[in-house]
């Protein structure tokens, strides 16, 4: 029984693992809390306690929801079940047991921390995404806090041997002064946190039984809308929909599984988003359970697979795990006419995606991506790799795509290498990638094709005493040239210059202070005009139309400030401010900027958790100071914890975009004038968009894969000067799920 409480018979006679140290912000200090964790395992189940002291009054903790207790104390139990130092699952838990779990795949992703301010901890992020099923508890004491863990064979995978050995580390994040402690003496100046694990040998008679999980699901909407203003508004509702999921571990360390019909409406609306560039895609997250299971065994550099490409499969099945040294990742899917391009097909999507262990940490694997419907198709083949050797590391991939349309096929390639030293007081990044224009990935997410990035990163860290006030100190300097990718391929200048002088300080208790000086230099990018037009009368009525030139080169040069408070208990907050000149995107001149970014977290009570976002940015012409675009965009979640297993939820969002008439600024002066696709010509007039939302949502989740939803969503816009001036409503839904978990035994 999971109860939070270690006095069962079996806990007096578990391994007790002691002696945390710190790891972050800085390694080989003695963890000034004192930890201990307690392991056993039965037939069926791996079990951990643990009890952490601390200082009365100092722990922080809520009743979250799940995965959402970064800003909690908690521990972290880090389970290599493979032993190969290269991806571990994570099963953390606050001191109330509210669960959040994972998985940690070691790929050598770039370590920084951009605007924000953010000391380098030295591990890749966990991600959150995957859910698995297990037991915790928790509870606060007088001397701290306790909990318990069960964590079923079920639920794990791992080798198919008679004696198991798995890697295992513990790490206690302490919020009231933002250190993390580790059982095991991790080091920073290493390109692999999970290769200094300890380890959990001669497990034996693991039970795992028959493990097949059924998730049968009902869902039922009702959509409102208005089609014109002089009519009511309406209502269609949709019978309930069935459909469902099965998985089947066929091995345990294999797994098979398919859908059909699948519910992959989201509960939470993507936040909107603006990119600084226009021409670099926004990227969003998958947040569909169905693709988020074993996502890590499809995981590739340059994001080659980004499954929100399946917009709405009528079947999927997937097939993941490790077999004979392998990684193994198979997907197959048959997507929804209406995400077809004739409205009439249904797109099939195959991928694949192998991976092979190297001596102890390093790792080569190759993807295949296909998608296919009405004789058109697009394949990407790739191979990549990731080699380590103590502080040093380096990724390499090379890709092709392969297109064919209406009988033509054309071919482009993409390719990156970089290096990693990850030391302790000298970090360092060289980096040269490539994408040609025509690379086409339809599975796959490229934010800007036709580029070419040489970039390197340099960063020193000086480390304080224990107990002094600045903990951490880190200067970096960053440089990047961007180049077309013709101009790399024919030793043409870069066409971007960028020079960022970037320091982050860590103070104790947990405070960032950040400080960054940017100088850039970038070259006009007529592919982003080409449907900019410039007409000048000519006399006698006559009109010239010009095209548009743009300035050559734009110099730049901004400062950032940032500031990040610690967890406090009962609020945390982060600011970022940016000011100086920059691009004017809109006409290709330089503007003077303002960047406005503000988080903002309270938790006025255990159970009730308010968090704010607040992003403004203006770009005013250099030349007269007048307004040529704003966007502001505050966001508010409102979340009430009504058990760990009920919550219910509030999100509103209100985004604001002004543009003033466009011209040809600091040049001609001439209106811009805009190309259609049917040749004529439109002024760029000024436009006022403004968009708001509002989603409410009731949650029953006692575990992943059974859950009950019922929610409403709300949309309203306004559109200057060709629409409403005021919010209305555009579109509303009403929305509940119901999906249960039969797990076999």
């Amino acid at each position: 029984m999971v109860d939070g409480t270690l006095d069962e018979a079996e806990w007096s006679t578990a391994a007790v693992l002691t002696g945390f140290s710190q790891f972050f912000p800085n390694d080989g200090v003695a963890a000034q809390d004192s930890t201990e964790v307690l392991v056993w395992y039965s037939a069926t189940a791996l079990h951990v306690g643990v009890r952490a002291y601390a200082v009365p009054g100092s722990v922080r903790a809520t009743l979250a929801d799940r995965d959402r207790i970064t800003q909690d104390d908690n521990i972290q139990l880090f389970l290599g079940t493979y032993n190969d130092s290269r991806q571990a699952l994570v099963f953390a838990v606050n001191p109330f047991g509210v669960q959040s779990d994972g998985v940690l795949t070691e790929t050598g992703a770039a370590s920084g921390f951009g605007f924000a301010s953010s000391t380098a901890k030295a591990r890749e992020a966990t991600d959150l995404a995957p859910d698995y099923v297990w037991r915790s508890k928790g509870r606060l004491t007088a001397t701290g806090y306790e909990v318990e863990i069960a964590i079923p064979f079920k639920s794990l995978r791992y080798r198919n041997l008679d004696v198991q050995t798995w890697q295992l580390n513990v790490v206690r994040t302490v919020q009231s002064t933002g250190h993390e402690q580790t059982w095991t003496a991790a080091k920073r100046a290493s390109a692999s946190f999970l290769a200094q694990s300890g380890t959990l040998t001669g497990l034996r008679d693991l039970q795992r039984g028959v493990t097949v999980d059924l998730i049968p699901t009902v869902t039922s909407s009702a959509f409102g809308s208005q089609r014109s203003a002089t009519e009511p508004w309406r209502y269609v509702t949709q019978t309930p929909e069935f459909g469902g999921s099965a998985r089947w571990g066929i091995t345990s360390n294999l797994t098979l599984s398919g859908t059909a019909n699948p519910d992959f409406s989201q509960v939470e609306a993507d936040a909107t988003q603006f990119s600084p560039d226009p021409r670099v895609a926004v990227f969003f997250a998958e947040r569909r359970p169905f693709f988020l299971e074993s996502q890590e065994q499809f995981s590739v550099p340059n994001q080659l697979i980004y499954t929100r490409r399946i917009t709405q499969p009528v079947f999927a099945a997937k097939l993941a795990g490790k077999q004979r040294g392998f990684d193994i990742g198979v997907l197959s899917a048959v997507d929804s006419r209406q995400a077809s391009i004739t409205q009439r097909d249904n797109p099939v999507f195959g991928i694949v995606r192998m991976q092979r262990d190297l001596g102890k940490q390093s790792r080569i694997g190759m993807v295949y991506t296909d998608r296919s419907e009405s004789g058109s198709w697009n394949r990407v083949v790739g191979m990549d790799g990731r080699f380590v050797r103590g502080v040093y590391s380096a990724t390499a991939q090379v890709a092709r795509s392969y297109t064919g349309t209406a009988g033509a096929t054309r071919t482009a390639p993409l390719w990156n290498i970089a290096g990693v030293r990850n030391g302790q007081t000298f970090y360092a990044r060289y980096a040269l990638s490539g994408i040609s224009r025509d690379f086409d990935a339809q599975t796959g997410f490229i934010a800007r094709p036709g580029i070419v990035n040489l970039q390197a990163t340099h960063r020193w860290n000086r480390f304080g005493a224990p107990g002094a006030l600045i903990e951490v100190f880190s200067p970096e300097i960053y440089v990047l040239g961007r180049y077309q990718y013709a101009d790399f391929v024919n030793r043409r200048a870069a066409q971007d210059a960028q020079l960022h002088l970037r320091t982050n300080t860590r103070l104790r208790g947990g405070w960032q202070v950040g400080a960054q000086w940017l100088r850039e230099e970038f070259g006009y990018d007529r592919d982003l005009y080409t449907n900019y037009v410039l007409l000048r009368p000519a006399g006698s009525g006559r009109v010239d139309t010009l095209p548009y030139t743009g300035t050559k080169r734009l110099p730049n040069s901004d400062g950032v400030v940032s500031v990040g408070t610690p967890e406090f208990k009962r609020f945390s907050a982060q600011t970022v401010y940016v000011w100086g000149q920059d691009e004017n995107f809109p006409e290709w001149s330089s503007a003077n900027v303002v960047i406005f970014n503000q988080t903002l977290t309270l938790r006025p009570t255990e159970q009730l958790r308010v968090s704010g976002t607040w992003s403004y940015d203006t770009f005013r012409r250099k030349t007269d100071g007048t307004l040529v675009l704003s966007r502001n965009t505050p966001r508010v979640r409102a979340e009430y914890q009504i058990t760990r297993q009920v919550f219910v939820r509030v999100i509103g969002e209100h985004s604001v975009v002004q543009q003033d008439s466009l011209r040809d600024d600091s040049r001609t002066e001439l209106p811009v004038y805009l190309r259609q696709s049917d040749g004529s010509l439109r002024r760029a007039n000024a436009f006022r968009r403004t968009r708001a939302r509002l989603d409410v949502l009731f949650s029953y989740l006692p575990s992943p894969g059974t859950v009950f939803y019922v929610g409403y969503g709300d949309q309203l816009r306004a559109d200057e000067p060709t629409g409403y001036r005021t919010l209305r409503r555009s579109a509303d839904v009403f929305f509940a799920k119901v999906s249960y978990l039969f797990r076999l035994r």
